[in-house]
This record gives C-alpha cells, sequence and structure tokens, in this order.
C-alpha cells in the first residue's frame, strides 16, 4: 500500500467562496398574498350568492381594484424595503378585504331596507372604502419611497410631537357643529370632507415619545424608592407621565373620547417600560388610570351613562342599552360557527359598518371566524415585537414597540367594548371598519414598521478585509489516496 498522497484543488480566487445571496422573502409575501385574494374573492361570491341570488360584475370591480392595489404594494416593497417582514402585508391585506367584503354586505342589507320601506336606495359605502383603499395604498407608496431611512424622524421629534398635539386638540376649539358626532368631538367636517385628526395624531405621538424616551432614558431610569421590591421613579422624574395623563383627561373631558384617552396613554405607558423595564412605571400609570376613570365617573355625565350601560345595558334598552344590546343578540346568534356570510341580520346593529363591525363578523362568522380575525392581529403584533427585537437602533426599537402596542391596544378595546369587557369607547376596528382617517392612519403604522423592518432584516453591510499578505493566499483541500 503506498503512502498517502496529496492532491490539491484550488478554492475559487480570493481564497473564500462567495456569500450566499440572502434570502428577501418577497417570494412567501406574493403566496400569501394570492392566499389572501382567495379569501377575499370566494368570500364575495358567497355574499352575493346569499343575498342576489346571483353574481353580479360589481363583485368583479371590487376585486379587480383589491388585486390591483395589492400588486402596487408587493411592488413597491419589493423596490423600497426589499428585506421588510412577509407577513405584514398580507394580514393587512386580508384584514381591508375582509372589511371590504362586510361593507360590501352591509350595503346590500342598507339596499333591501331602502326599498322595503320605499326610500332612496343609499350609495354603496364600499365604493368609498375602496377610494380610501387605494388612497391609503399611495400613502404607503410615497412613505416607503420618500422615508430612505426612518431614523431621520427622531430629528424631527419635537415638531411631530407638537402637532400631534395640536391634532389630538383641535376638535375642542371648534364648534360642536362640524366637530361633534353621537356626542363626541372627534371630527373636523367641512363640505365634501371630513377627517378625524386623532387617528394621526396617535402616529405623531408614538414617533415623539420614542425619540424622547432614547434621549433622555437616563431621566427614566434613575432609581428610586424601593416599594415591595419594585423601584418606583423618583417623583420629579414623573413630568413627562403626569403631562400624557393630563393631555388624555383632556381628550376624555373636552372631547368625550373614553376610547383616544385610554389608547394614547396605555401605549406610551407601555413604550416607557420597554425602555426602562421598571415595573414601576406600569404600577404608577395604572394608579392614574384608576384615578382618571373614577374622577370622570363622578364628574363627567357621558362617561357615567358609558358606565351604567356598560354594567345593565338591559335596563334602558330602548335608549342608550339599544346598541349594546344589539350586538349581544348578534354575536349570541351567530355562536360558534355563525350564520354564514350574507345570512344574517347584522345591519340590526347600529354603527354595523364602523364601530360594531366586529359584531358583523360574530354573526356570520361565528366565535371561529372571530377568533381567526384576532389571530391576525395578533400575529401582526408579535410581529412588529419581532421586529422591535431586531433593529439595531435604540429609536426603532422603541417606535416599532409603540406601533405595534398602539394597534394591539385599539383591538382590546373595541372587542372590549362589542363584547361588554370593557365600556363601549367608540373606536374602529383597525384595517377594517369604515372610514377614511382610520385606514389612512393604519396604513402609515404598516409603512414605518415596513420601513423597520426592512432595516432589522437587511443583512449589515460587508467590511472590507485588510490586506495582509497571508490573506490572498489562495487555500488548498487536500485528499488522502490509497
Amino acid at each position: 500500500m503506498s503512502a498517502p498522497a496529496a492532491e490539491s484543488f484550488p478554492s475559487p480566487p480570493g481564497g473564500f467562496a462567495p456569500a450566499p445571496v440572502p434570502s428577501t422573502r418577497r417570494g412567501s409575501e406574493l403566496a400569501l398574498l394570492l392566499a389572501a385574494s382567495a379569501i377575499v374573492a370566494t368570500a364575495l361570491v358567497i355574499v352575493d350568492l346569499a343575498q342576489e341570488q346571483t353574481l353580479r360584475w360589481e363583485i368583479g370591480k371590487y376585486l379587480l381594484s383589491y388585486l390591483v392595489l395589492l400588486a402596487v404594494a408587493h411592488l413597491a416593497i419589493r423596490r423600497f424595503a426589499p428585506f421588510a417582514d412577509p407577513l405584514l402585508l398580507p394580514i393587512v391585506a386580508l384584514l381591508n378585504g375582509l372589511g371590504l367584503v362586510l361593507i360590501h354586505r352591509l350595503d346590500l342589507s342598507d339596499r333591501q331596507n331602502a326599498m322595503d320601506l320605499g326610500k332612496p336606495i343609499p350609495s354603496p359605502d364600499a365604493n368609498q372604502q375602496l377610494m380610501w383603499t387605494a388612497a391609503s395604498v399611495a400613502v404607503l407608496v410615497l412613505l416607503l419611497m420618500l422615508l430612505k431611512d426612518y431614523r431621520t424622524l427622531a430629528r424631527y421629534s419635537y415638531t411631530l410631537g407638537l402637532a400631534g398635539l395640536i391634532l389630538l386638540l383641535i376638535p375642542i376649539a371648534l364648534p360642536d357643529s362640524i366637530s361633534r358626532t353621537n356626542g363626541a368631538k372627534l371630527w373636523i367636517r367641512l363640505p365634501g370632507f371630513s377627517l378625524q385628526p386623532g387617528e394621526f395624531a396617535k402616529i405623531l405621538l408614538i414617533i415623539f415619545f420614542a425619540a424622547v424616551l432614547v434621549a433622555k432614558r437616563e431621566l427614566f431610569t434613575v432609581a428610586g424608592r424601593k416599594v415591595l421590591g419594585m423601584e418606583l421613579p423618583r417623583p420629579r422624574d414623573l413630568g413627562p407621565i403626569l403631562l400624557v395623563w393630563l393631555v388624555s383627561l383632556a381628550v376624555l373631558a373636552f372631547e368625550t373620547d373614553l376610547g383616544m384617552s385610554l389608547l394614547v396613554f396605555t401605549t406610551v405607558l407601555v413604550m416607557l417600560y420597554v425602555a426602562t423595564e421598571r415595573v414601576g412605571w406600569l404600577v404608577i400609570g395604572a394608579v392614574l388610570l384608576v384615578i382618571s376613570y373614577l374622577v370622570a365617573n363622578a364628574m363627567l355625565s357621558h362617561v357615567q351613562v358609558r358606565t351604567q350601560t356598560w354594567l345593565h345595558p338591559f335596563d334602558d334598552y330602548t335608549n342608550t342599552g339599544f346598541q349594546i344590546g344589539q350586538a349581544m343578540f348578534g354575536l349570541a346568534t351567530g355562536g360558534l360557527a355563525g350564520t354564514g356570510l350574507g345570512s344574517g341580520r347584522p345591519g340590526q346593529v347600529p354603527f354595523a359598518k364602523t364601530d360594531f363591525i366586529i359584531a358583523t363578523i360574530g354573526e356570520e362568522l361565528g366565535l371561529i371566524g372571530l377568533a381567526a380575525v384576532l389571530m391576525l392581529y395578533l400575529v401582526f403584533a408579535l410581529r412588529g415585537m419581532r421586529t422591535a427585537l431586531a433593529v439595531r437602533d435604540s429609536f426603532g426599537k422603541l417606535l416599532a414597540a409603540g406601533l405595534a402596542v398602539t394597534l394591539a391596544v385599539q383591538v382590546f378595546v373595541v372587542v372590549g367594548g362589542v363584547t361588554k369587557l370593557i365600556p363601549l369607547t367608540g373606536i374602529t376596528t383597525p384595517f377594517v371598519s369604515y372610514g377614511g382617517s382610520s385606514l389612512l392612519s393604519n396604513y402609515l403604522l404598516l409603512a414605518l414598521l415596513i420601513k423597520i423592518s426592512d432595516a432589522a432584516r437587511a443583512p449589515a453591510p460587508a467590511k472590507k478585509r485588510a490586506g495582509a499578505p497571508i490573506a490572498d493566499t489562495p487555500t488548498e483541500l487536500l485528499r488522502k489516496t490509497i
């Protein structure tokens, strides 16, 4: 047997094999978008067959427009955020599509009711929702195109925060004729134009607080007195959270908007906890929430009505309790599997397209369908928090966490109000409810999360190796031969 000999195999030039090309996962996103489109198309067909007993070309208009908008959003992400999380857009597409289906279904119910009563047939709200979806996708594309680096937002944090505060408080200064609807001063209503500025204010305030918490982190992490094993912040460091609390109270008192005040305060509170990891902030925030609710319930009549309706909705069923009572009947009718799309009577619930669209889902899709929708929101929020964990800079972490938390809190407040877990608040279900302000602001939220996740998942830039002579020496693979 001969002695081992060596055969040499030259390595690639430079001595190292090329690194594999990082996967963008855009193919996975496209596959999920096609699946979402198939679900929406099937739902539209079921609704028309159940309500009209035939298929009309109108659903073709909705479906084609929906597919075009999804294609535009997908191509924009491929171009301007190629490494973004592949689940974010498909989840929003499915929720937005489901909302379009439900609004179309309620339009058919409104048309039938008008025909039965001999009234003029109202124009379909689904057309308007489709236009708002197109505007929202345009905003998404513009933000992805123009915002090269989300960290530049931190430079303008105080300007954005002031703008958010002004937007939040503008309805207070306006006359009731153009700002108050259903008891709440939330709107700017002009001929041919209406806007709910608080929806945009929450995004601007999240950007502001993310930047402030990064810049002043030492202020919030200084240990104070220890109580029951928890380190509470020092009294002189409570200024920012007290300011947010007072703003929330002003919104509650003057705009009678329980939902927005709760949403803003809770989001900032969770961002404080994420930034400091101190349970003491949560304890203080919970105490302030309880105090504000007790004070508001003692002094504000609309809060008293909401509380009484929450505790005893059937005591005044024909008046204040009618909305929540009808919603509960609808949910009970839906049961486990629902009545089926187009086969229930969700139009019996007031504001079924906006505040109470969750009752529509529960009646026609049942507990199973409602749970599936809530799971979509849960996955979206978890992917947002995963982005917060993965991104490298502190501002991106807090911004992503704040955006994910505000959506999760909003869904909890909406579903909790409709199911009588908490008092009614009057805010809408993200991406599903009818309304332009809500849809636009939530697509802005989506765009920011996409930019942050793109930065978090993108490969680190390659570093140039030092030009030492040994680095240029090719390596050889040796193989023994017998």
